[in-house]
């Protein structure tokens, strides 16, 4: 998938086809290093996703679904 920007809001990325329930999941997976709130501080802050390591994580989970797949 192509992102227009390096950085880019939940938002945006909602815009683009994206599920928000999946972004949130994104955003609370144990030790994930790319998507974080722009003021920790303030409970209504936006999150923002560093897109290329967003990626690089939606195509590992995505080889780890395909891999739990049975195979008949």
């Amino acid at each position: 998938m192509e992102y227009p920007k390096p950085v880019m809001r939940l938002q945006e990325l909602q815009k683009m086809g994206l599920p928000k329930e999946f972004l949130f999941s994104a955003y609370r997976s144990k030790g994930q290093t790319f998507a974080q709130k722009i003021n920790p501080l303030k409970p209504n802050s936006p999150i923002i996703f560093d897109t290329e390591e967003f990626e690089k994580w939606r195509i590992g989970r995505c080889k780890a679904e395909n891999a739990g797949i049975r195979r008949g």
